[in-house]
C-alpha cells in the first residue's frame, strides 16, 4: 500500500468491495443506475475516512451519487479506484473533486464494453453451454458445474482487480487509457463471443422437417434428412439470418420475434411439416 493512502487499510477494502459485488444492481433505474452501490460502499466507511466531520462525509456521499454504469465484475476496478483516491484525498492530498468524478466518467464505458464482451459475450455462454451438456438427462450436475466455476473464477478476479484499483488510484486511469488498446481488445473479444454465441445456438437450437414423400407404403423422400445429409443445420442457420434480418433491418422486437416462431412451430407442428 502506497503512502499516501494513509486511511485505507484491508478491512475497508473488503468492505468495500463486498458491498460493491452485493449491491451493485440494486435500486437500478435510469437515473443513477449503479450509484447507490457507490453511496452504499462510501457511506459505511464514511466514519472511517472523515471521522466526525458530517460535512466532508456528506460532500463525500453527494460526489458518487451521480450517474454511473458499467460491467459490475471487470468493472469492479473502477470502485476500487475511486477508494483510492477518496483515501488520498481524506488523508490530505490534492484530489480535486472533479478529478474523482471525470475518471470515473472516462471508465465506465470501456469497462463496459470489454466486460460485457468478455463475461456475458463470451465466458458466461462457455460454461453455459457446457452446463447444458452435462444436464441433458435431467441431471443437476450443470448447474452446479456453472455456479462452482463461475464464482471460482469471479472472485478471486475481482477482489484481485477492486485492489489493484484502491493501490493504484488515479494513476490506473492513466494506465488504462493511455493507448489504444481497450480498443483492439474490445474488438476482439466481440468477435469471439459472436462465434461462442452462434456455436451454442447450433448445438442446441433445432427446426426439424417432417415432410416426407411415401408411395406404396415407401418412403422415397425424407426432406429433413436429405438436408441435413446436405448441410447439417441448415435450416437453424436460416432462422439466424432470418432472425438478423427482422432485428436489424426491420426493427422487429425480440417479442415479436418469439412469437412468429411460435406461431411457425404450432402450424409446423399440426401440420406435419415440423417434428419434436
Amino acid at each position: 500500500m502506497s503512502e499516501k493512502n494513509t486511511k485505507l487499510n484491508n478491512k475497508m477494502m473488503f468492505k468495500s468491495y463486498v458491498n460493491w459485488m452485493m449491491y451493485n444492481l440494486s435500486l437500478y433505474q435510469p437515473e443513477t443506475m449503479q450509484a447507490p452501490a457507490l453511496v452504499k460502499m462510501f457511506g459505511d466507511i464514511r466514519e472511517d475516512l472523515y471521522p466526525g466531520d458530517e460535512q466532508k462525509q456528506q460532500e463525500l456521499m453527494a460526489r458518487h451519487l451521480p450517474f454511473f454504469n458499467t460491467e459490475p465484475f471487470l468493472g469492479c476496478l473502477i470502485p476500487g479506484i475511486a477508494l483510492g483516491m477518496e483515501a488520498e484525498k481524506a488523508a490530505g492530498g490534492d484530489v480535486p473533486d472533479d478529478l474523482i468524478t471525470a475518471i470515473k466518467s472516462a471508465l465506465m464505458g470501456p469497462f463496459a464494453g470489454v466486460g460485457d464482451a468478455l463475461l456475458p459475450g463470451t465466458f458466461i455462454p462457455i460454461l453455459l453451454a457446457i452446463g447444458c451438456g452435462l444436464s441433458k438427462d435431467g441431471s443437476v450436475l450443470g448447474a452446479v458445474f456453472y455456479m462452482v466455476v463461475f464464482l471460482a473464477v469471479m472472485i478471486p478476479l475481482t477482489w484481485f482487480l477492486f485492489k489493484k484499483g484502491c493501490e493504484l488510484g488515479a494513476s490506473a486511469a492513466e494506465l488504462i487509457l493511455g493507448n489504444d488498446l481497450k480498443d483492439d481488445v474490445v474488438n476482439a473479444l466481440n468477435t469471439v463471443g459472436l462465434v461462442v454465441v452462434g456455436c451454442v445456438a447450433s448445438q442446441y437450437a433445432a427446426f426439424n422437417i417432417g415432410w416426407t414423400y411415401v408411395e406404396d407404403g415407401v418412403t422415397l423422400v425424407d426432406l429433413g434428412a436429405l438436408i441435413n445429409g446436405v448441410w447439417p443445420k441448415l435450416p437453424v442457420y436460416l432462422l439466424s439470418l432470418l432472425t438478423y434480418w427482422l432485428m436489424a433491418k426491420k426493427n422487429w422486437s425480440a417479442v415479436k420475434v418469439i412469437l412468429l416462431f411460435l406461431v411457425i412451430a404450432v402450424v409446423g407442428y399440426f401440420t406435419g411439416i415440423l417434428v419434436a
